[in-house]
């Protein structure tokens, strides 16, 4: 009887072990002959003007973060170039304080087009032609403890945006 369990044990264990489940987040499916990257400034088909430049220079800042990669500022030295469109910018109440009416968390939203082509063949390596990411910020309903929270709301979406983009390209989702 212990040899069966030990048997059983060990078809189990070997049958697990090779069910194809693995560590995520761990790859980099990007070709080995791309080394650097140019990430020119966004196209932006919104009012928000800070936009298209921030969040190039975030996107910048996580693949050097993530290793391999060098940023490049000519995209005709490049190896791969990241493209992308700011395709809208929302913003709408999601509390409202019952007794003033006055909203006291704003939520925003950007939606956003990427490209990421290899330069020599021309090959599209990743595309997200409408990638959406939303963040909260709350706002003070007394007029005299007001502080614009729009501007570090946006800088929590860029990095945000910059994490979704560049794990989506080396990650290949």
């Amino acid at each position: 009887m212990r040899r069966y369990s030990l048997f059983a044990c060990g078809a189990a264990i070997l049958f697990l072990g090779s069910c194809g489940y693995h560590v995520g987040g761990k790859a980099d499916l990007v070709p080995k002959s791309v080394q650097t990257v140019a990430i020119p400034a966004f196209g932006n088909l919104t009012l928000r003007y800070k936009l298209g430049d921030t969040l190039p220079r975030e996107i910048a800042r996580e693949f050097r973060a993530r290793g391999r990669f060098r940023i490049e500022d000519d995209p005709s030295a490049a190896d791969a170039v990241l493209n992308g469109t700011i395709l809208s910018v929302g913003s709408f109440a999601t509390v409202a304080d019952p007794t003033t009416g006055k909203a006291t968390s704003v939520r925003v939203m950007v939606s956003l087009s990427v490209n990421f082509l290899e330069r020599r063949t021309g090959r599209v390596l990743y595309s997200q032609p409408n990638l959406t990411l939303a963040q909260n910020y709350d706002i003070a309903v007394d007029p005299h403890q007001f502080f614009d929270e729009s501007d570090p709301a946006f800088d929590r979406l860029n990095r945000d945006l910059a994490h979704t983009i560049v794990s989506g390209i080396l990650e290949n989702f």
